[in-house]
């Protein structure tokens, strides 16, 4: 029998923003995203516990530069992607961004 998916919704903006990435990038994010849903590790991510508790980043790489997608798996009901964003040269420009934009309750 197959594994049964957690739903997996999308906070703020992260879907219009993940919308903005190219093709090939949101190809893998979804598939990334698809592994999260049936309590799989994505192939490329690492836990962010200075962003919050359970917080993790996708990491993902193609020809047009690097992306990044913020999620919560910890939670049974489903999945939350909670942020995206093109990665920058300045990892403290990207924190920045993600706190203005953080969901006030995860």
């Amino acid at each position: 029998m197959a594994p049964r998916a957690k739903p997996l919704q999308f906070v703020g903006d992260a879907r219009t923003r993940l919308q903005e990435f190219p093709e090939s990038a949101q190809d893998d994010a979804g598939y990334a995203l698809y592994r999260l849903q049936l309590g799989k590790e994505p192939n490329d991510w690492k836990p962010m516990p200075a962003i919050g508790v359970g917080v993790g980043e996708i990491r993902i790489r193609d020809g047009s530069g690097a992306f990044r997608v913020f999620y919560v798996a910890k939670f049974v009901e489903a999945v939350l992607a909670i942020s995206n964003s093109a990665a920058s040269a300045s990892r403290r420009c990207w924190r920045n961004e993600f706190h203005e934009r953080r969901p006030e309750k995860l």
